[in-house]
């Protein structure tokens, strides 16, 4: 990826062929429980589960989590909240850097499953078909009930699996729905690496100069083509562009 200056916000923002333009909102510290810094997908505020982002990677993952909500969450169609959606958005996650969702997906099994916490939709309704059977009706509608007596009749070992399995499971299954909805967008999906490490770039060519300001609040559009990504703010901090 080849580097461009900064340019000054007073110039027009550089017209990318075949773009799409993701508004997204940085704060110094965000008043939704959490007090993070970072950039949230404007399409995303509000929701209570969302946490802002900065341009922190992983360990053995190359781009931030705001990146992963830009590209396999939003552009392929899938809510940032949800288990079912970040079930589907991790898969894609492993499949464009080649991390390993299980240790995720383990995380969500124990700390929201196990306790009957499911975002987006019941603790029934997630399960899969072998499991919903076992359930006594009475308790379809009660996540903490229907756990407890998962747990009771297959022991925590068992069902850890099982759900595992399924996490995988509804993650591929949702494989074509993510290509489509990506392509109605006019990028290519074969080039969402390339797109991801682009992005990240900008994070990175940003983020010393709004820890240095402090903003209390900066709206954004991130400009996203195959070609190259921008990042054009207001407040007078400037246009950035990467190519790829």
């Amino acid at each position: 990826m080849n580097e461009q200056p900064s340019k000054s916000a007073e110039q027009s923002p550089p017209v990318l062929p075949s773009s799409v333009i993701v508004p997204a909102t940085y704060k110094t510290s965000w008043d939704d429980g959490f007090g993070a810094r970072g950039w949230k997908i404007d399409a995303s505020i509000g929701d209570p589960n969302v946490i802002a982002s900065t341009a922190e990677t992983g360990e053995r993952i190359p781009t931030s989590v705001f990146v992963h909500d830009v590209l396999d969450h939003h552009l392929c169609g899938f809510p940032l909240s949800g288990h079912r959606n970040e079930a589907a958005a991790l898969i894609l996650l492993s499949e464009r850097t080649g991390s390993n969702p299980s240790k995720d997906f383990k995380q969500m099994i124990e700390e929201d499953i196990l306790r009957g916490q499911v975002n987006g939709e019941s603790l029934y309704s997630f399960l899969p078909e072998k499991l919903q059977s076992l359930i006594p009706v009475s308790m379809v509608r009660d996540n903490k009930l229907t756990i407890g007596y998962l747990i009771g009749q297959l022991g925590t070992d068992t069902l850890k699996k099982l759900l595992l399995e399924q996490f995988f499971y509804l993650g591929k299954s949702r494989k074509e729905e993510a290509i489509n909805n990506w392509n109605s967008t006019g990028l290519s999906f074969s080039k969402r690496k390339q797109i991801g490490l682009c992005i990240q770039k900008l994070l990175q060519q940003t983020e010393a100069l709004l820890i240095d300001k402090a903003p209390e609040m900066i709206h954004g559009n991130f400009i996203i083509s195959d070609h190259a990504c921008s990042l054009e703010m207001n407040h007078q901090y400037g246009i950035y562009l990467v190519n790829i």
